[in-house]
């Protein structure tokens, strides 16, 4: 349109905001000081979060001092420790089931309405900021931190445990419909619930962090809930918590890595039937190197050994692919994906109102799957925030939740199709051994069996290592005020305490260990998940007073009254413009005295 004359509009003549000139630095002068304007990003003060803060000695005091006691019940009278951890559990699974099904959903509908809505664009940094690591590293680091071990441990075992068992209430074992139940119900223990999970703590760390220029803290997401009192006696409460969840979801990822090490080396090895004592020596082993991963900082250990590992394993699974039943697993993608939605609703609906069957069920498999997530979501949470600089919520929800999933898709349809494929030929796989020892036992059924054994150890040991580096840094972060480098004696210390804690949980389990690692992980996970739904409370409360969503609000005001003003004054001929308001004075945009 062509002007015949200029409109000008202030906010002040449609709403409560105001249009001001503000100074470059984004400050507006104000009666009390000098305060960022609502509609301008905020410079992050680089040294808020990366100098040292000094230990906080009640958060790490209080919380190395419960963690020391615990290793000290536990290798003491480990008994004790396993009758008070089944008795615990028993509470957990039968007051507070559903709330573990039914916040693991909410979170998949709440991340997936951030990104897709108003607030997807919203960037976690400044607004011109470029992402810190390229899109590659940035998925190998992720992925490795959030389930490589677990990945290696249940890629074969789950649907072909479920396909030989299906869950409660599915149909018979060993039929047609069994696949698609066995790979539908892998899919939804995989890929968008844990991911979503990891989410909502990596989105409220990453826009607090590099969006506010708030400290690397679990409690500093509740400063809108909370105000000041984010960072006094609750803020060290909610850190605390977040430290136990890390402790104990990160040492059952050990035990799960141990025990599957130790069978590749009865196998492969040949050194027969082994205790516990091998199991205590391997996280031994395995805590002195990703100790000294951890002090060498992200750059040089995490992300070496992360695309290491990519690499390595995506060797293995093409050798799995190639060596295998290729026509049956390239038809069982299509299959697990449409199985996946179709059967959505009812595996997110599961709970232990469905019988007692159901319950033991649910409390062995996606009960402690989502325990497991969420305890692991302080550490995996605040990691993939450490990564993720500069991404907007759109991309990181589709990097963290669409990625991850597609991959396991893919892994599971190679590993756990190419057992099926063999169950369904005649060889048992199901009923050899503990379910730590069925990716050995399937690899046996193919050429260079040795070598691609080999390889497992060598990607579970490097999966230990990376995933555990990751939590012991977040631990030092969370014991030392946010600081992204933690000093190296703390990370030490939570790393030691991490192998020991997994060690106990392994003892506590018995001749069966994986029930050990299950029980207390559980147990552990829920005072965190309570925190997790206060965080995603809070993020919420944040994003709708962003900057880029405060602009929305002046931006669609200002045009709409402009655009009638100049229609009801000039017709179709007219142009919008911004100029200095006669009527008010200097930078501060104060009214001239009349």
């Amino acid at each position: 349109m062509n002007a015949a004359g200029v409109e000008w509009l202030s906010m002040s003549d449609t709403s409560e905001h105001e249009i001001t000139a503000v100074p470059s630095d984004g400050q507006v002068e104000t009666g009390v000081g000098a305060r960022p304007h609502p509609v301008l990003d905020i410079p992050v003060e680089e040294d808020n979060f990366t100098r040292s803060h000094g230990i906080d000695w009640a958060v790490f005091g209080v919380t190395a001092v419960i963690a020391v006691g615990f290793l000290v019940w536990g290798f003491v009278s480990t008994d004790t420790l396993a009758t008070a951890s089944s008795s615990a559990l028993a509470w957990v699974m039968d007051k507070t089931g559903w709330l573990f099904v039914l916040t693991s959903t909410g979170f998949v509908v709440f991340v997936l309405y951030l990104a897709l809505g108003p607030y997807g664009t919203i960037p976690l940094g400044r607004d011109d900021e470029a992402p810190e690591f390229n899109g590659v590293s940035w998925v190998a680091m992720m992925f490795s931190a959030g389930m490589g071990i677990g990945l290696m441990f249940f890629g074969v075992a789950e649907p072909l445990s479920h396909f030989a068992s299906p869950p409660p209430g599915t149909g018979p074992e060993g039929s047609p419909e069994a696949v698609q139940t066995a790979m539908a119900t892998t899919l939804f223990h995989w890929t968008l619930h844990p991911w979503a999970i990891y989410a909502v703590v990596g989105l409220s760390i990453a826009y607090g962090v590099y969006r506010k220029g708030r400290l690397q803290l679990i409690s500093s997401a509740f400063e809108p809930l909370l105000g000041a009192r984010a960072n006094g006696a609750w803020g060290k409460v909610i850190d605390m918590l977040a430290i136990f969840a890390t402790l104990f979801g990160s040492a059952a990822s050990l035990g799960l890595g141990a025990l599957q090490i130790r069978s590749g080396l009865q196998i492969v090895g040949g050194i027969g039937e082994t205790g516990n004592t091998i199991l205590v020596i391997i996280i031994a082993v395995l805590t002195a190197a990703f100790v000294l991963s951890a002090v060498s900082g992200i750059a040089r250990g995490i992300q070496w050994l992360s695309n290491i590992n990519m690499v390595l394993a995506l060797t293995l699974a093409m050798f799995v692919f190639v060596v295998g039943p290729t026509v049956f697993i390239l038809n069982l993608l299509p299959t697990a994906l449409g199985s996946y939605f179709a059967d959505l609703s009812a595996m997110s609906a599961r709970t232990g109102a469905e019988g007692a069957a159901v319950d033991t069920w649910l409390q062995s498999w996606t009960i402690f799957y989502w325990a497991w997530w969420v305890s692991w979501t302080p550490f995996v949470g605040m990691f993939i925030a450490r990564i993720s600089r500069g991404r907007t919520i759109r991309q990181f929800v589709a990097g963290v939740l669409l990625v991850p999933s597609v991959v396991s898709l893919v892994w599971f349809a190679v590993f756990g199709g190419a057992a099926i494929n063999v169950q369904q030929g005649g060889t048992d796989l199901a009923g050899e051994g503990g379910v730590e020892e069925q990716l050995f036992t399937l690899l046996e059924q193919f050429p260079i069996a040795t070598v691609a054994s080999v390889i497992v150890m060598i990607l579970v040991a490097i999966f230990f290592v990376s995933g555990a580096d990751a939590a012991s840094i977040v631990m030092g972060s969370l014991s030392q005020r946010g600081t992204i480098r933690p000093t190296r004696g703390t990370v030490i210390f939570w790393g030691v305490a991490t192998g020991a804690v997994a060690a106990v949980m392994l003892l506590v389990g018995g001749a069966d260990a994986l029930t050990g690692l299950q029980t207390i992980t559980i147990i552990a996970a829920l005072p965190f998940l309570l925190v997790m739904v206060g965080m995603a409370v809070a993020l919420l409360k944040d994003l709708r007073r962003d900057p880029k969503v405060v602009r929305r609000v002046y931006a669609a005001e200002a045009v709409n009254s402009a655009v009638i003003s100049g229609v009801t004054q000039h017709g179709d001929d007219f142009v919008i413009s911004i100029e200095k308001d006669p009527n008010r004075d200097g930078p501060s945009g104060t009214p001239k005295p009349h």
